[in-house]
């Protein structure tokens, strides 16, 4: 290991976890502040994912000679925000926390059966795409809501965003983060600061275990967490050359996320964007070194869970709208490919792009029947579509087929 090592896989891994906390972790940050959590479940909370994802990075980056990044499911988080206030107004966290457990079983059985890439294939990708779409698409709207609030701050931030995007893509979140702090200190729209040193100490949440929550938050965090995150994880992966084993990587991600949901760990799933900065060349130019990009990430992801009083602190000066738009436009890159994902056919039928459209009107629609939460009946709605015009859609093309065939050319 000390013989692969460099400097230039050190930095990949230490602008991932950078990368991370300026645009992923911000999401966590709205759905406590949604949510009311105290600063001290909020810090609880960052603790669990930063060391579980620093460990499992370490550990399988290390074991598989492979730059294996991890981290928590930004869609997930997504879901939380308008999901966990509700549970917690009526004082039922710990159902919430029953949920986050049942959902690190369930991934951990996924992954290790194999069962996972059978589960994924048998649901046609643009209505999983889509259920990620509906669940990402009302905080790109509440961006524009953001503005008209705070026009200087979260304005002066989107000018950032798009700037950034035009001249450093990769870093164009950071770059509306520093942006909109520059103009959320010098406007005084900042919060009172109170930093805090102390190393975290996280909190322990008895899990219970509820029908309506697993269904509700669990069923639907595990669908878009197994859609929208591991799979492009392992896409990443393998496009970049890594035999990657799934059975191994998703079931330690998954009994990682059991191990760490009593502290408030939603889910731990294999990682895209900071993938992409680890396999990368910049990482080093040795396809067979990089690993060592995912364990230094892994360090540099345990310090900062041991330091997540003192981010929470750091994040909590910042201005409500400013939060709210910064996790807006750190998930329009991932809206912008789950919508292309559910207009695009691929191998299916056309029918898909009907049964998807479906799907993300019903997860839009923001309805809870029995408590359970509209990305499940928006699954279900596209699934069901699917099932029933897929047929219809065969016949047509059956008898398209026919009339172009040897008895259809005489007529």
């Amino acid at each position: 290991m000390l013989r692969d090592a460099s400097w230039s896989a050190v930095i990949a891994g230490f602008v991932a976890v950078v990368v991370s906390y300026a645009g992923p972790l911000l999401v966590v940050l709205e759905a406590a502040r949604a949510a009311g959590l105290s600063a001290q479940l909020t810090a609880s909370w960052v603790w669990a994912i930063s060391v579980g994802s620093g460990l499992c990075c370490l550990v399988l980056s290390w074991a598989t000679r492979q730059p294996v990044m991890v981290a928590w499911s930004i869609p997930g988080a997504a879901l939380l925000i308008a999901v966990l206030p509700g549970y917690v107004a009526q004082n039922r966290l710990g159902e919430v926390i029953g949920a986050y457990l049942v959902v690190g079983v369930l991934s951990a059985l996924l992954g290790v059966t194999g069962l996972f890439g059978r589960l994924i294939a048998a649901i046609p990708r643009p209505i999983t795409a889509a259920v990620l779409a509906g669940v990402l698409f009302p905080f790109a709207i509440k961006v524009a809501n953001a503005v008209i609030a705070a026009p200087l701050v979260a304005g002066g931030l989107l000018l950032g965003y798009l700037l950034g995007r035009r001249f450093l893509p990769r870093y164009a979140v950071f770059v509306a983060m520093a942006i909109g702090a520059v103009l959320a200190v010098a406007s005084g729209s900042t919060q009172a600061l109170e930093v805090r040193f102390a190393l975290t100490t996280p909190v322990w949440i008895t899990p219970a275990f509820s029908l309506d929550a697993i269904l509700g938050l669990g069923i639907p965090l595990l669908i878009v967490t197994a859609a929208g995150q591991n799979a492009p994880g392992l896409i990443v992966m393998h496009t970049s050359g890594y035999e990657a084993n799934d059975r191994l990587l998703l079931g330690s991600c998954g009994v990682a996320s059991a191990i760490f949901a009593p502290f408030a760990c939603h889910a731990l799933n294999l990682a895209a964007v900071t993938a992409a900065i680890a396999t990368s060349r910049e990482s080093h130019p040795d396809h067979d070194r990089r690993y060592v990009a995912g364990m230094s990430c892994g360090v540099f992801y345990i310090i900062g869970g041991f330091l997540a009083t003192f981010i929470v602190s750091l994040f909590s000066a910042i201005p409500a709208g400013m939060i709210t738009a910064l996790a807006g436009v750190a998930l329009l890159a991932p809206l912008q490919n789950s919508l292309f994902d559910s207009m695009h056919e691929g191998p299916h039928h056309r029918s898909v792009i009907e049964a998807a459209l479906i799907t993300l009107a019903v997860t839009l629609s923001g309805i809870q029947p029995f408590g359970v939460v509209s990305a499940f009946w928006g699954l279900l709605a596209g699934v069901a579509a699917y099932a029933l015009l897929r047929p219809h859609d065969h016949r047509r093309r059956t008898q398209r087929t026919g009339a172009t065939g040897p008895e259809g050319t005489g007529g």
